[in-house]
């Protein structure tokens, strides 16, 4: 079975292409286009904060005794996005394309920063410190 580091990575990727799509459509004023990927983007990067919150993090927690560590830090970043893309989609209600372009800007500056964390540093720590809890783990996060 894949690792966790590689999974998660992975989803990244698929959250951002969603992210990237979306933006696109906004830039061009296709409002249809992307009030339909909107949702797909949000529930896809939702899915993967809650991943990490719900299954990863407190495994790695209970295995390392790091509690209010890197994963306290990773959560308080989720909440920051999560503000973000809200606000994304109020803009969007609004066909606000400036609005809405400023904050994909940042969400694009806080996702780079914030995946490059978790996929330089943190993921490493998961997998080297959960390598017997991988399979059950990833049976959970795959399930979701």
């Amino acid at each position: 079975m894949t690792t966790i580091k590689t999974y998660l990575t992975q989803d990244h990727r698929e959250c951002d292409k969603l992210f990237s799509d979306l933006e696109n459509h906004v830039a061009k004023k296709e409002w249809n286009e992307a009030k339909a990927l909107f949702e797909p983007f949000e529930k896809a990067m939702i899915r993967h904060f809650e991943i990490e919150e719900q299954v990863i993090f407190p495994a790695f927690e209970q295995k390392t005794g790091f509690v209010g560590g890197p994963t306290r830090v990773m959560t308080m970043e989720h909440q920051q996005m999560r503000g973000v893309i809200e606000g994304m989609q109020g803009a969007l209600k609004e066909q606000d394309r400036n609005r809405f372009l400023g904050l994909s800007e940042t969400l694009m500056i806080l996702l780079q920063q914030h995946n490059m964390k978790e996929e330089q540093m943190l993921y490493n720590m998961i997998d080297m410190h959960l390598q017997e809890e991988n399979d059950n783990l990833m049976k959970e996060v795959v399930s979701r």
